[in-house]
């Protein structure tokens, strides 16, 4: 089955569902990654911080399948936040996966300590200008940074990547992306591990005969939302992916919203930051 699409506010196609590759390895994303790719995934997700964007490129090296049917996603750390400093770090994370081009690269935390996110989001549009990235975003941000960005510069993120799962629906952040036009992707969507044994998943898991992390995960694609769980074992990274033959209804979509735990456990991206 071909993973559907959602379309960004740039114009480029991402795919509805993604594999993140934290933490693996170089030598384990070598293998893990190109199995994803054979298995049938388009979006893979990486970051400098993660350590592993040789192993990444190597696995879409090794792949059969076009560099151009792939979705490759980086992050660039506190280190870049300035004009120049983006254009560095997207020389850097290019040359290490292999490629010429990134379809989406983020910035991985505001770093509000450091206050120079304004000017690596003004970096990261003038690499979008330059036809260097497809689509440009965040990772991390609050609404009140996100706020600053467009404000500042006048460019709105495609994406904006923060911790969301059942349990932690982050509905202010949310509610900002869906009046500003910006994606929210998923990440950490089956944490905490407890939460696939919470008797309403397992209960919608058992009715549509499918695992409770196949339930969470395409509660968050009806949520038009891209989740991107990261697994090394084969047999998983083809479960997760396999979500769209079966469609929770409005019941159990509200059963699963009311989950909601708030906020806390969740990385507060005003303390936290690389």
């Amino acid at each position: 089955m071909t993973t559907p699409t959602f379309t960004l506010v740039h114009g480029a196609e991402i795919p509805a569902i993604g594999l993140g590759t934290y933490p693996m390895t170089d030598s384990e994303a070598a293998i893990e990654v190109r199995t994803a790719i054979e298995a049938g995934y388009r979006l893979i997700d990486t970051a400098e911080n993660y350590g592993n964007e040789r192993g990444v490129g190597k696995a879409i090296a090794d792949s059969s399948v076009p560099r151009e049917e792939l979705f490759i996603t980086s992050k660039l750390n506190r280190e870049w936040h300035s004009i120049d400093g983006v254009a560095q770090a997207w020389e850097n994370s290019t040359k290490r996966l292999g490629v010429d081009y990134l379809d989406l690269f983020l910035i991985h935390w505001p770093n509000p300590d450091q206050d120079r996110y304004v000017e690596a989001w003004d970096g990261l549009t003038r690499l979008l200008t330059a036809g260097k990235v497809r689509a440009i975003g965040t990772s991390n941000f609050k609404p009140a940074h996100l706020l600053k960005i467009i404000e500042s510069v006048g460019t709105v993120p495609d994406v904006n990547q923060i911790q969301l799962s059942p349990y932690h629906r982050r509905r202010e952040s949310v509610a900002f992306h869906r009046h500003a036009g910006i994606l929210t992707q998923a990440w950490g969507p089956l944490k905490p591990a407890e939460m696939l044994a919470d008797p309403v998943i397992v209960a919608i898991a058992d009715r549509h005969n499918v695992t409770p992390a196949q339930v969470v995960l395409r509660w968050n694609t009806q949520h038009s939302r891209v989740p991107i769980p990261k697994s090394s074992s084969p047999s998983r990274q083809k479960e997760n992916l396999a979500i769209f033959g079966f469609r929770l209804t409005d019941e159990e979509l509200a059963a699963i919203d009311a989950l909601d735990q708030g906020e806390a456990g969740t990385a507060d991206s005003d303390a936290f930051g690389h």
